[in-house]
């Protein structure tokens, strides 16, 4: 009989540990380590094997004589354990390195050769090589790095509501049908009948604040677009939420505000080693202005001597220059345009009551292009349906949905942030897949 009683501690030392040894007067002490071997740099009597850990690169140092074994014992991509003589060295990665005495091959790799460069600093491939050999690419630390970031976005949206008062749901991913409504909706056939993938979670987001007052949710949505652009994906993953007892849409931007306040101080804390590995500044988030829908294509048509196309959206060009006049004229790398037009906003969004043809609700671009979709909700049964009569929709398939709104529902506002998207802008990529770790589009379903 065993008894286990937690996670087990282990004799193996991570990086943090062995910089916190070294500082506490623990240098020319006997370690042990285990990583993946990222490269050997061969000097002749001497040998730098650099091994790949979960916090970075660590420095083991081979001399020919002294480590108990010959260097040819040891190959690229390699999993080993080593055993050695910690010490410090101010020009070895994090100040320390470790002179190896012996080593125990965990596992050896199959092929004598890597697919990619993963040792370099900047992986000098095409994006298709990447995703091809997505596993393999991502040990490239550069690679890595962005989704470490993405992680830290993910962790603050998580730590920053469950501190406001948020309850984490988990929605389902097939359903009857869409929230949004039209046809970029992926069908499937659910136990012979007809099923889709969520577009979002909206109906259960809205239908929970009856229940938890304020709700979140970080999940797949699927939208069957046959877009084949830079920031466009056929499943993404975003950050929700949709919070009750509302003044106004007001409230909704406020959130967001402060959780991206907290997502740059977190990172700025957490994640200062991927931050300077990829050598990107964090934005200021504390003073983000925002416009009206209207107000801002104007500014920008004057400005820029921009032809408007479409009066009532945004085409992606009008956000880069959105985005522009923002930093120009605010010093902001976000900007809130709100109130959008009615008939770009799907049927549950309120509309301004002091203009019908507006809706309470709102995008926010960061660096000219649109990240969060968001605004306040109809709360009232009776002005549901008739936007839904009005609209020329069915109310097949939303019964459930529209019978949460009998029983009485408080005013309610939310968002969906793309997370891709809004990390691809933070690290200063351009293109929404390299953010993504294995991106679903027109072509790709693999790896």
């Amino acid at each position: 009989m065993e008894y286990y009683t937690g996670a087990a501690k282990k004799e193996t030392l991570e990086i943090s540990e062995l910089r916190k040894k070294a500082r506490t007067g623990g240098a020319k002490a006997a370690v042990r380590v285990n990583g993946a071997v990222h490269t050997i740099r061969d000097m002749g009597n001497v040998a730098f094997v650099i091994l790949r850990k979960r916090e970075g690169l660590l420095q083991a140092v081979y001399e020919e004589g002294k480590a108990g074994f010959p260097l040819r014992d040891i190959r690229e991509a390699a999993a080993v354990e080593i055993e050695g003589i910690l010490e410090e060295n101010e020009k070895a990665p994090g100040g320390i390195e470790i002179r190896i005495r012996s080593v125990h091959i965990l596992s050896e790799p199959a092929d004598a050769q890597m697919p990619l460069a993963i040792s370099k600093w900047k992986l000098d491939t095409s994006l298709e090589a990447k995703l091809n050999y997505r596993s393999i690419s991502l040990r490239n630390i550069r690679e890595r790095a962005k989704f470490r970031i993405q992680e830290g976005l993910t962790r603050a949206f998580r730590d920053y509501l469950y501190g406001q008062g948020f309850t984490e749901i988990h929605t389902p991913k097939i359903g009857a049908r869409g929230a949004e409504g039209g046809a970029n909706i992926f069908k499937l056939e659910y136990f012979h009948r007809p099923a889709v993938l969520a577009q979002s979670p909206q109906f259960y987001k809205q239908m929970m604040v009856g229940v938890f007052d304020r709700v979140f949710e970080t999940a797949p949505v699927f939208r069957a677009e046959k877009h084949n652009t830079k920031r466009h994906l056929n499943e993404y993953t975003s950050l929700d939420l949709e919070m009750g007892y509302i003044d106004g849409f007001e409230d909704i931007m406020a959130m967001e505000s402060g959780y991206l306040q907290y997502a740059m101080e977190l990172l700025a804390k957490e994640y200062a080693g991927e931050i300077k590995v990829l050598g990107i500044g964090l934005p200021r988030a504390d003073r983000i202005p925002a416009v009206r829908f209207s107000e801002i294509k104007e500014l920008v048509a004057e400005k820029y001597s921009h032809k408007m196309k479409n009066p009532f959206d945004l085409e992606p060009e009008e956000e880069v220059l959105i985005g522009q006049y923002a930093k120009e004229e605010w010093d902001s790398d976000f900007v809130f345009v709100t109130h959008y037009p009615s008939k770009k906003r799907p049927f549950y969004a309120m509309d301004d009551p002091e203009d019908t043809r507006y809706t309470l609700s709102f995008d926010l671009l960061y660096k000219g292009m649109e990240i969060t979709t968001g605004g306040q909700r109809i709360h009232d049964y009776r002005a549901l349906t008739d936007k839904i009569r009005a609209r020329g929709m069915t109310e097949e398939g939303m019964e459930q949905y529209l019978n949460t709104f009998k029983h009485g529902m408080p005013p309610h506002g939310g968002l969906g942030i793309g997370l891709e998207r809004l990390t691809m802008k933070l690290v200063g990529e351009d293109n929404v897949r390299e953010t993504t770790l294995f991106p679903r589009d027109l072509s790709r379903l693999e790896p």
